[in-house]
């Protein structure tokens, strides 16, 4: 494998304790010079920034602002604080990089007691701006002097990330690993490791459905579609791939969940026990197997038509299900909430209190669009919802990606959170320390072409809950469930996604770290 720009360029990379030692008290014989700013992308303008300070004194530092303060755009920074780090260290002209655990710069300035401060012409063109007034106050507490730097050329990096976003993938995901220690031997370890982990799915079966029709055309006096059946196509969806995606992996895996009395409850039943999933079914014969069919014209999905009781299950069906999840011996735990009648305020309480003491517990409430909250699986080991379904359970739908996670992390009381990103990716935050440099990492997503991205989170749900079980490492298990959940999104339907579709994408990325 290539050197990693941090492995080359760490040394540059300091605390604020270890900068204060190597450029050291005041009054100095080498004069250092501090740049503050995100440095998201670094333009030509930051160039011209970072030369001209250098060349005012004999040591420049650059001090950037830590991934959890920036505020301009729900999903900035696109470049994670390691990376841009390295970034900065880089380049020949900058001595040493400092990143900024607080808001602003006035603690590290004090701290630090640079001999310049420099700004761009910008900051003082009309007028002092009030956060360059404050960082004056600090420095003329102690003898320090502001240097503005020409501003003939002023370039926005806002602008020109809004025009084409970074593609970073490879780069990204090599500082997560070398953050926390994860290689990509060690990542095939973990996946060749997962067979024989026992894991107990507790959810929602659901039944997908593609009907695949030809358009014929519309009436003429009432605005009504006519299409001509074709064919029809059934899957297994819902908690019932999760429990196939585990099986897949390589998982002993037992499958509580409630059907009605019905054809699509013999499908199911048969499917997974092909699959060799035990299922420990609950016969509701007041309800249907939920069906979800989606109307499929010209690979357009025209309409969906849900067949389903969203009703609570009665108190002997919750004395079954609790009474399966005390009984059965498993590593994990998963409840895989769709919102279909088993989960909700009266009975999950009643389910979580069955888990056997020391099993892994792990949450995941596909709710957005129905009354549901992720946060009532609270204590969990794991939670994986999507950035909708937090903002769902959050009531919030302005802050930026990382206060909202920071917000879900604390209110669920998880220990880990992956917070599913869509085409981004997935953030996931690991201590309730959100002042930490590395409280949170972002996985961006591994997907090539996507052909179909239902079931995706059941995918990473499934792997990220047997990576957990092997390696006790959130680095690890954000890493697979990412690679799982892209490989289910370049397959059409819900099908289980294996280890070797896995392996396969991780080769390609090792093959890209290595020629980066």
């Amino acid at each position: 494998m290539t050197e990693s720009l941090t492995a080359r360029f760490g040394h540059k990379i300091k605390t604020r304790e270890e900068l204060r030692e190597a450029i050291g008290p005041r009054p100095r014989v080498d004069k250092v010079i501090m740049c503050h700013g995100v440095f998201d992308v670094v333009h030509p303008g930051h160039m011209r920034h970072l030369i001209y300070a250098k060349n005012k004194a004999d040591i420049l530092v650059a001090s950037l602002t830590a991934d959890k303060h920036i505020e301009k755009g729900l999903y900035r920074p696109h470049v994670p604080q390691d990376l841009r780090a390295a970034n900065l260290a880089a380049f020949e002209v900058v001595d040493y990089v400092i990143i900024d655990e607080n808001a602003k710069p006035l603690k590290n300035i004090e701290f630090l007691q640079p001999d310049y401060f420099a700004k761009g012409f910008e900051y003082v063109s009309n007028g002092m701006a009030p956060k360059t007034a404050e960082e004056g106050t600090v420095l003329d507490s102690y003898g320090g002097e502001i240097i503005f730097t020409p501003g003939d050329i002023v370039y926005s990096s806002s602008k020109l990330i809004d025009m084409a976003p970074p593609e970073l993938k490879i780069d990204k995901l090599m500082a997560v690993m070398e953050r926390h220690g994860v290689t990509f031997d060690g990542l095939r370890k973990t996946l060749n490791e997962m067979p024989g982990k026992t894991v107990h799915v507790v959810g929602d079966t659901i039944i997908d459905s593609f009907t695949q029709c030809a358009m014929i055309g519309g009436q003429t006096k009432t605005p009504t579609m006519s299409v001509l059946f074709e064919n029809k196509t059934d899957y297994i969806g819902g908690a019932g791939v999760v429990a196939k995606h585990l099986r897949s992996a390589g998982a002993d895996v037992k499958f509580s969940t409630v059907l009605g009395q019905d054809a699509l409850a013999e499908f199911a039943l048969n499917g997974l026990k092909d699959f060799d999933v035990e299922v420990l079914p609950v016969i509701d014969s007041t309800r249907p197997t939920t069906n979800k069919n989606a109307i499929v014209v010209g690979g357009y999905r025209l309409l969906k038509v849900d067949t389903l009781d969203n009703s609570t299950i009665s108190d002997s069906i919750v004395d079954e299900l609790t009474a399966a999840i005390r009984e059965i011996e498993a590593d994990a735990v998963v409840f895989s909430d769709f919102r279909h009648g088993m989960f909700n305020r009266r009975t999950i309480p009643s389910l979580i209190e069955a888990i056997p003491e020391g099993a892994f517990r792990v949450g995941d409430s596909q709710v957005a669009s129905r009354w549901g909250n992720v946060t009532e699986f609270k204590g969990f080991d794991l939670i994986t919802p999507n950035e909708r379904e937090a903002r769902f359970a959050l009531a919030d739908q302005d802050s930026g990606i990382r206060p909202l996670a920071a917000s879900l992390y604390d209110l669920a009381e998880c220990k880990t959170l992956i917070l599913k990103l869509g085409e981004r990716g997935v953030l996931t935050c690991v201590t309730s320390n959100h002042e930490a440099l590395d409280s949170f990492f972002i996985i961006d997503s591994f997907v090539d072409r996507v052909v179909d991205a239902v079931g995706a989170g059941d995918a990473l749900l499934a792997y990220s809950t047997l990576a957990s079980l092997v390696s006790n490492s959130p680095a690890e298990s954000a890493i697979l469930g990412s690679i799982a959940a892209a490989c289910e999104c370049e397959l059409d339907g819900n099908i289980p996604v294996t280890p070797e579709d896995i392996l396969a994408k991780l080769d390609t990325a090792e093959k890209q770290a290595n020629y980066r």
